[in-house]
Order: C-alpha cells, then sequence, then structure tokens
C-alpha cells in the first residue's frame, strides 16, 4: 500500500484543525486530500484547504483574492506570485470565530458557484529555432508534434532551448524525439 504524503505540521495544530473541520463540515463542501493536504471541494472545485505551518494554522482560500474580506484578515502567502489564493491565519483556537469563518467560507461557496476564478494567463509560444529546423525537416515528428497540447508542446521546446551548446541541444533533442513520436509528454512521469 503507497504511503500517503501528509502535511508536515498538522499535528502541531491537531486541535485547532479538528475545531476548523467542526465548523466546515456545517456547510455543503466535501473533505478531500491534494499535494497531501486538507482540502474542502463543491462540484469538484477546491474552495479552501485547512493546513498547519511551523507558527500557525490556516484557511486558505482558492479564489480569496475575490472574498470582501471586510475583516481584513486574508493575506496573499507569495506576493507577486500566487494571483487568487489568499489565508486566514491563526496562532491560537481562541482566535477561531465560528460566525465569522462561516460567513467567509459561505461568500467562498457562493462565488466558486458564480464561477469566480482567475484563468492562468496562456503563455506564448517558446521559440526554439533548433526544433523547429527538426520539425520542418521530418513531417511525421512534426505531425505527433502538433498533438500535444500547447503547454506540453513549450515543455519540449524550453528543454531544447535552454541548452547552452550545440551538442546539448542535438542531445536532448535525440532523447525527446521518441518520447514525441510516442505521443509522451516530457514531464508526465511527474504527473
Amino acid at each position: 500500500m503507497e504511503d500517503k504524503k501528509s502535511w508536515n505540521s498538522n499535528d502541531l495544530w491537531e486541535e485547532e484543525l479538528e475545531i476548523l473541520k467542526s465548523i466546515i463540515n456545517k456547510t455543503e463542501l466535501i473533505e478531500t486530500t491534494k499535494w497531501g493536504g486538507i482540502v474542502y471541494i463543491v462540484n469538484n472545485k477546491n474552495v479552501i484547504g485547512i493546513g498547519g505551518f511551523k507558527n500557525f494554522f490556516t484557511i486558505w482560500f482558492f479564489n480569496g483574492v475575490f472574498l470582501k474580506d471586510e475583516l481584513n484578515v486574508l493575506v496573499n502567502a507569495n506576493e507577486g506570485v500566487t494571483k487568487a489564493l489568499r489565508q486566514w491565519r491563526f496562532t491560537s483556537k481562541e482566535e477561531i470565530n465560528e460566525k465569522q469563518i462561516l460567513a467567509y467560507i459561505k461568500e467562498a461557496i457562493t462565488n466558486e458557484k458564480e464561477g469566480k476564478s482567475i484563468k492562468p494567463a496562456k503563455k506564448s509560444r517558446i521559440v526554439c529555432d533548433f526544433l523547429d529546423t527538426e520539425l520542418d525537416a521530418d513531417k511525421e515528428l512534426a505531425n505527433a508534434f502538433e498533438k500535444f497540447t500547447s503547454s506540453k508542446q513549450n515543455e519540449f521546446l524550453e528543454y531544447i532551448e535552454t541548452a547552452k551548446q550545440e551538442k546539448t541541444k542535438l542531445a536532448r533533442f535525440e532523447k525527446i524525439k521518441p518520447m514525441i513520436l510516442n505521443n509522451t509528454g516530457l514531464n508526465n512521469k511527474y504527473r
């Protein structure tokens, strides 16, 4: 049986997280586990998650950017990188206010049902003259390459383009050519 990863600091906040769970259980959200953490969903969409860290425990709202945040409690955990996710951090169980938390969660559920979310920006196609030349010379390879999504195509393009030396580009191309022909993404083993 595979050993599932679990959030590494939940044990520091076991009682507090159980209190949050009891509050969340008063909503229609369904508990699941994603990325080793406790996540709550509605209509198969991530709404909130809870977890413990070294110095605090938190509820995170996957699309928290759309919440009114009248209490001014939400923080962006990674300013400049995180677009939509917001955290409500706590350092003791005394800070837990069921009525306030339920209001935020219910607003998050409503927002999710209304489809409020930030869609990831489409990345433009990476320019890689080396791979483009190879694709132009091999119709079968070009056809196989076109079957990939644009993000998977970009993974291949970036893999070749980031090589500094021509011999490295060639070696990388020889590695990915059978992957492309077999419809195997560059990073499939990590997914």
